[in-house]
């Protein structure tokens, strides 16, 4: 159930590694090919530095896909994402899998998703996203849906509030005001 905006701070405060889901959240979900075959995906920029920003505060952040993808590895790579976990079928044993690898709790972990093959992990973690377009079970069961839809800066929304929940957003934009 979408919690109070200061429910959700709260939870907010306590994260320390974001779980992103792929296709909805960090695209817009669509799969297109090229010519030839090869996959393209199209992801928004300011989720990418936002991810950045949040690794500048000492956020961690994985990735959890359903799918696998050379694209997925090549933006996790770009970003500094050491975490990456694609072609996943049971996205709870991965996600067991990541407490168990980061010594992590639940309450530690927040997980952004959009349909109902992540449930299972949303209500796992302590603080648990939909992003704005998801689908009607998923926003039911969250503590925050964004404003922005997957693949539309959504990332970059549930990082700012992360990182503002824990007191560092200014000090991380401070850098681009001298």
């Amino acid at each position: 159930m979408v919690q109070p905006y200061e429910i959700a701070l709260q939870k907010a405060q306590k994260v320390k590694l974001l779980i992103l889901d792929v296709d909805g959240v960090m695209t817009d979900g669509r799969v297109t090919f090229d010519a030839q075959g090869q996959e393209m995906k199209t992801f928004h920029v300011r989720d990418g530095h936002g991810i950045v920003l949040a690794h500048q505060a000492n956020l961690r952040s994985a990735i959890l896909s359903g799918r696998a993808s050379d694209v997925v590895a090549q933006r996790a790579a770009e970003l500094g994402i050491d975490l990456v976990f694609q072609k996943v079928y049971n996205k709870l044993e991965v996600y067991e899998t990541l407490l168990a690898q980061t010594g992590l709790q639940r309450e530690e972990t927040a997980y952004i998703g959009d349909d109902v093959v992540d449930i299972p992990v949303l209500r796992q973690v302590g603080f648990s996203v939909a992003v704005a377009d998801a689908v009607p079970e998923v926003k039911e069961i969250v503590d925050f849906v964004t404003e922005h839809k997957g693949g539309e800066g959504a990332v970059r929304e549930c990082i700012e509030l992360i990182l503002r929940a824990q007191g560092v957003w200014s000090q991380l934009i401070a850098q681009y005001s001298t």
